[in-house]
């Protein structure tokens, strides 16, 4: 792939606290422009430590990372970023218009771009109201609109979702599938499943700092499994593994095979032939969720 195609690039990217604590291990980060990139991990697994590096925030204990074509944090480089990271904090009685002018002075900025930022987060209308009067959804928008307000090549978003109840949920989710479009990326960290698979379109997999996948939702999620119910299940088992061997897992009483559905036919008859009683062979799209639990063993959230 020509290196001008990527927004993010990290090779062994690696932070280490004191002696002990590795909170990001040999990191290799590939975003593209012109994607929503999910980057989902459990709490604690190292994506906020790896946003910060990205950002010159802090420094790196190895490895390398280019982010807008610059080393992070070089003026240049951050002058074509924008970013929420944890929580934004505004002046709570100052409007969101205001709020944004104080922004837009330190970046450097016309204002101009104000009204611009806060009509893409659907908070024009709301401009010139105090942000101590804002709901959780409409604070983290403005914190979305402050990012916006440099017109940035890359959107760097840190659990935008955190806190919010569903109806926020749902219009950031919708705000962040529209953000990722013509020559604008979004890298977007969250421990939320539900939320990667619904707007991202590619994904990496953190856990104890260390990338585990990485690819499109489909390529990490598995694409198509043929899921089988067959008794007796002990037989069935011993079948399905010696022809498959490394292809068969065992959920819920089912057996589901990471193979194509051109397969069934044979699964078939390798099971009726063998005296088995085969109740159920039907095609199975593996969620996302199924992987995140299988790479991680954690537990999704809600």
């Amino acid at each position: 792939m020509d290196n001008g195609e990527l927004v993010v690039e990290t090779h062994g990217l690696t932070k280490r606290y004191g002696s002990g604590v590795l909170a990001v291990d040999r990191l290799d980060l590939v975003v593209r422009k012109s994607e929503v990139y999910g980057f989902l991990g459990p709490n604690g697994a190292g994506k906020t430590t790896t946003l910060r590096m990205l950002m010159g925030l802090i420094a790196p204990t190895a490895g390398a990372a280019t982010v807008a074509g610059h080393p992070p944090g070089a003026p240049e480089g951050l002058a074509r970023i924008g970013a929420l990271v944890e929580n934004p904090a505004f002046y709570p009685y100052l409007s969101g218009h205001d709020n944004l002018s104080v922004v837009a002075r330190y970046a450097g900025v016309p204002n101009a771009h104000i009204d611009d930022a806060l009509n893409e987060v659907g908070l024009l209308s709301r401009g010139h109201d105090r942000y101590g009067t804002y709901s959780l959804g409409m604070k983290q928008r403005l914190g979305v609109a402050a990012a916006l307000i440099k017109e940035p090549e890359l959107l760097i978003l840190d659990e935008p979702t955190n806190g919010l109840d569903p109806q926020g949920m749902l219009e950031m989710r919708n705000l962040i599938k529209d953000l990722g479009r013509a020559d604008r990326s979004v890298l977007l960290s969250s421990h939320l499943l539900n939320e990667v698979q619904q707007v991202c379109d590619r994904v990496g997999v953190i856990q104890s700092g260390r990338l585990i996948a990485q690819g499109s939702v489909d390529e990490v999620g598995g694409g198509v499994e043929l899921l089988v119910r067959a008794t007796p299940q002990d037989r069935a088992d011993a079948l399905l593994r010696e022809r498959l061997p490394d292809a068969v897992r065992i959920q819920d009483g089912a057996f589901f095979l990471r193979v194509g559905s051109s397969r069934a036919a044979e699964i078939s008859r390798l099971l009726v032939t063998s005296g088995c009683e085969l109740t159920e062979l039907r095609p199975s799209e593996r969620s996302l969720e199924d992987v995140f639990l299988q790479l991680t063993g954690e537990e999704s959230n809600p």
